[in-house]
């Protein structure tokens, strides 16, 4: 198996593309993109749930196995050190259409994926935060404030704040806007 996939990354590479899967790469992956240094102990893709049903009995041959499973959420654990447990987050094809459109395209170990614009990233953790904020607003707060700084985001601007109230909630860019 190590011979054949060296990273996640090219297994899952491999899997998308022989399946004709479509997925966005977000998560600690895409937060480093924009010049953000985060450990992550796992990979997180955006994906619809047809396309993940089309995948998820190659991942499982890989030696994945079911962690945790929601209507819009499934976890898988990995099979061991090398190859990283995976998130999935369910969205329609419009939302990810309109994303993988809006997106930019990267390669991570010689292999093709896309990551969110900049803007789509942030609305991701303002989304996480406001429905889960509990588990979510001590990784994905920090992002956000750090994203904003690196990349010298207006955040006192109408559409930061307006991206803000939409994803997330006005106590929640109030939090950004003392983090910054």
């Amino acid at each position: 198996m190590s011979m054949q996939y060296p990273t996640i990354f090219h297994l899952i590479s491999a899997i998308t593309n022989k399946k004709g899967a479509t997925c966005v790469l977000i998560g600690g992956f895409a937060v480093n993109y924009y010049n953000v240094a985060r450990q992550t102990i796992d990979v997180d893709f955006l994906i619809t749930k047809k396309d993940f049903n089309k995948i998820s009995k190659s991942l499982k041959s890989a030696g994945f196995e079911l962690d945790y499973e929601r209507e819009i959420f499934t976890r898988l654990k990995g099979p061991g050190h090398y190859l990283m447990d995976l998130d999935f987050m369910f969205v329609d094809k419009k939302t990810l259409d309109k994303i993988i459109r809006d997106g930019k395209e990267i390669f991570i170990a010689k292999q093709k994926f896309i990551v969110p614009s900049l803007s789509t990233l942030i609305a991701l953790k303002l989304h996480a935060i406001k429905y889960n904020q509990k588990l979510r607003e001590y990784k994905d707060l920090p992002d956000i404030v750090n994203l904003i700084r690196v990349n010298k985001i207006d955040y006192k601007s109408k559409e930061f704040r307006e991206l803000c109230l939409k994803y997330g909630t006005e106590e929640l860019y109030n939090k950004i806007l003392s983090g910054v």
